[in-house]
């Protein structure tokens, strides 16, 4: 029997690392990385979110099941394979008060699994710093993650401080929130919103949008 989502969602709110991992090594026998980000991972925690939103569980409910699903994703990378040769950058954040990391993770692993180095700079990072830092490595792509709706005006703020660098890197914006969110709203020259992860494989091998607005190369 395929594993669904909720039923991965329910472990990890009990806390039951050893059997979420048990399910995603027996998912990843018949299925990619990037299947299990997509198709389990990812609406698992989309449906704790929605949760917790609700106050159907608590924050210590949220934490807990954040903290296995962390578990989860570190094995799961340690699975994949490096790719050698010479790489383009990607910087991966969330904004000063965004504590969601496990989709930022999760991009930081597809970057990986598709030969870029990455700066996975983790949530919480303010902008002063992250500016300083991009400046330093210079990357292609800065991804910003959001997984609340009232966090898109700081993620907004942070893609138009990026857009401002000599160097021009392309702007990702994802995460829960920008999945739900009015494309317009947040669409600005030189950024790509993504939707979710088979949108970003999808732009990271085609440089293009599934609108295709905008088309940017990064060959």
């Amino acid at each position: 029997m395929e594993i669904q989502p909720k039923e991965l969602a329910d472990l990890f709110l009990a806390g039951e690392e050893e059997k979420a991992l048990q399910l995603v090594q027996q998912y990843l026998q018949q299925h990619s990385q990037q299947d299990l980000y997509h198709q389990l991972l990812t609406p698992a925690m989309y449906r704790i979110g929605e949760l917790w939103e609700n106050n159907i569980i608590s924050v210590a409910d949220e934490h807990l099941a954040t903290a296995v699903c962390d578990f989860v994703v570190s094995a799961a990378e340690l699975k994949r394979e490096s790719i050698k040769g010479i790489k383009r950058k990607a910087m991966i954040l969330g904004p000063e008060g965004e504590g969601h990391y496990i989709g930022m993770k999760m991009v930081s692993s597809l970057f990986k699994e598709n030969g870029w180095q990455v700066h996975y700079m983790g949530p919480n990072l303010p902008l002063e710093s992250a500016i300083e830092s991009a400046k330093r490595w210079k990357p292609e792509v800065v991804a910003l993650s959001a997984a609340l709706v009232y966090r898109l005006p700081a993620l907004q703020q942070y893609a138009a401080a990026f857009r401002e660098l000599d160097f021009k890197p392309v702007i990702l914006l994802g995460g829960r929130a920008v999945s739900i969110a009015d494309p317009s709203f947040i669409r600005e020259e030189g950024t790509v919103v993504v939707k979710d992860l088979q949108q970003l494989k999808d732009w990271i091998q085609t440089g293009k949008e599934a609108d295709d607005d905008f088309h940017f190369s990064i060959g």
